[in-house]
């Protein structure tokens, strides 16, 4: 008999990392500083969903645990990409009324993604080779680099940064075929965090 809920098998550890940053992420926006740090903790949470289905399939697992660790990752995905950023784009000074109304429309999108995406992944044979809708985890991609033009758009960066958001929750409830990462995109994704990483330690 189990004596604690969940599972702790080495087939889910990076998912568990990948929640440590994106609570870490949060904590930061509270801390009266700049949005570098949050931002970090979004690239690494990124980083750590886009591998930790390549470390879970290379672990012998029984089907409760697959299923288990697809349950698991939508839920971490709650905290990476949809709170983590809603709490940095507070940070930012995005606060007013509309800006609220965005972030509603965007946690609906994200959340609504997710749950068609675990339903479609329960009756898929095998994986499958493209997403339907944007991922809720390219927000690691997008905020991060959206956020780089802040010094040179001036007094429209507000507006430019919203329509980013607004784009990014549009297109992720669009039936629109997204084809998965493969092969050597994981290592050009790897390298861009790594590159985003050391920019937001160095220059932001």
């Amino acid at each position: 008999m189990k004596k604690i809920v969940g599972m702790w098998n080495p087939s889910v550890i990076l998912t568990y990392v990948g929640m440590v940053f994106a609570v870490l992420g949060m904590g930061f926006t509270f801390q009266g500083e700049d949005v570098a740090r949050p931002m970090i903790c979004l690239i690494i949470a990124g980083v750590c969903d886009l591998f930790d289905g390549a470390v879970a399939r290379r672990c012998k697992r029984t089907e409760e645990e697959k299923a288990f660790g697809i349950e698991l990752d939508s839920l971490v995905d709650v905290l990476s990409f949809i709170a983590l950023p809603i709490t940095i784009f507070l940070a930012m000074g995005f606060t007013g009324t509309v800006h609220l109304l965005l972030y509603v429309l965007y946690a609906l999108a994200g959340i609504a993604r997710l749950g068609y995406f675990n339903l479609k992944t329960a009756d898929a044979e095998g994986p499958v080779p493209y997403y339907l809708g944007l991922p809720v985890t390219y927000a690691a991609l997008i905020f991060p680099v959206a956020y780089l033009l802040n010094g040179l758009l001036g007094d429209g960066f507000v507006i430019f940064y919203s329509l980013v958001i607004l784009a990014v929750t549009v297109l992720e409830v669009l039936m629109i075929k997204i084809k998965k990462p493969r092969g050597i995109a994981y290592a050009i994704f790897a390298l861009l965090a790594v590159g985003m990483i050391l920019y937001y330690f160095l220059a932001v």
